[in-house]
């Protein structure tokens, strides 16, 4: 019969491999964060060059696999959900977009 130590052991990384683990603890961060928080003080208005700023930073994060980040950057920053079309990211930007570059 296993310990009570050896089934701890196993939920712990049962769970950090299917990625629940991170989840909960961004979640977590998330939740101290808005609970620290004032909420007296709103937060400043989100410009169109800061919702361009944001979405580039997300774009990064989640081609990077980071998406516990970039959902806690989403809940903070005030960046829409849904995520700007790469398209229209591109012509913003008026930036050139490598062929043979990978997308998320």
């Amino acid at each position: 019969m296993a310990t009570v130590a050896e089934l701890k052991a196993v939920l712990k990384d049962t769970l950090e491999k299917r990625g629940v683990l991170g989840h909960l603890r961004a979640k977590m961060r998330a939740e101290v964060f808005n609970a620290l928080d004032d909420q007296g003080e709103k937060p400043p208005p989100l410009s169109h060059e800061n919702l361009l700023i944001n979405e580039l930073i997300r774009e990064y994060l989640e081609f990077n696999k980071y998406k516990y980040s970039a959902s806690v950057l989403t809940a903070e920053s005030g960046q829409p959900v849904m995520p700007l079309e790469r398209q229209f990211l591109i012509k913003e930007l008026n930036i050139y977009e490598d062929s043979n570059a990978e997308t998320v």
